[in-house]
């Protein structure tokens, strides 16, 4: 009979540990099985009652390291990579908003829109030929807060107040709540009955649904994945509003390197990161 191990999660509380959701998260990170089967095995043997949901994810990721390539270790720490997007939520915004654009929006960040009663200010517009997304974002800094009930609630209604002022004209109005983490089972369960659109880490589960996904399908990436650059660097960075890798490739990275914000060898080194990864 196999043991039943109990660990710690962020929020203090307590649960048995389940192997399928690391097998789960290396996997979609693209983990060859070779390499999924023996993380797992190791795991399993080092791993013991209270252990942290850190101590698992660091040593997977050290694991990773030895055995996977660049880009299935920058994939397995994307999930924290966004998280430390933080302390503020404009980064994240940015980095959302640079999401959009590669799936062939044009967007706008932080504009107030006049809705029929009071004016709002929309974390994200993003707009086709054929549609308006406007999305109110909810970025945490640490992974196991979620996005409840009463945040769903007021979002739908400053979207409604917005949709009656005309400002989606002729095109197909999706308002959207999108966060970096989870949603309540209430949240979720208001939006499917409220037709709001939710994108959450890992919902919905669809392709393209959920917020890792769209992610990674637009091949845009933030630079706090990047080990080329200390926690200092990455924060100087950010500051500076060079948020996504695409930041850090474009035109070579002059305004970097003009800015001395950090080395030239360590932009160096995450140009040659960058392209390992195959980032656009």
């Amino acid at each position: 009979m196999p043991r039943t191990i109990i660990i710690t999660k962020k929020d203090g509380t307590e649960e048995a540990f389940d192997p399928n959701k690391l097998e789960f998260s290396l996997k979609r990170s693209g983990a060859k099985e070779e390499i999924v089967a023996e993380i797992l095995e190791h795991i399993d043997r080092e791993i013991y009652d209270g252990v942290t949901t850190d101590w698992i994810y660091k040593h997977a990721f050290e694991l990773l390291e030895k055995k996977a390539d660049h880009a299935t270790r920058f994939r397995y720490s994307l999930r924290r990579a966004v998280a430390d997007l933080g302390p503020s939520g404009f980064p994240f915004e940015r980095f959302v908003s640079e999401v959009f654009k590669a799936h062939g929006y044009t967007t706008r960040v932080g504009q107030k829109i006049k809705g029929k009663c009071v004016t709002h200010e929309i974390d994200v517009i993003a707009e086709n030929t054929e549609e308006i997304v406007t999305a109110e974002l909810k970025f945490h800094n640490k992974l196991f807060i979620k996005t409840d009930l009463k945040v769903a609630l007021y979002v739908d209604a400053r979207f409604k107040d917005i949709a009656n002022s005309g400002f989606y004209k002729d095109k197909k109005a999706r308002p959207y709540l999108i966060t970096n983490t989870k949603f309540s089972s209430n949240a979720i369960k208001y939006s499917e009955c409220a037709g709001l659109e939710v994108m959450g880490w890992d919902y919905p589960r669809r392709s393209s649904g959920n917020l890792h996904d769209f992610i990674q399908e637009s091949q845009i990436h933030p630079i706090t994945a990047l080990t080329a650059f200390s926690k200092k660097d990455q924060r100087n960075l950010l500051d500076a509003g060079f948020v996504t890798c695409r930041d850090i490739k474009k035109n070579d990275s002059k305004d970097i390197r003009d800015s001395g914000i950090v080395s030239r060898e360590r932009i160096a080194k995450a140009l040659e990161e960058i392209d390992n990864i195959c980032i656009k």
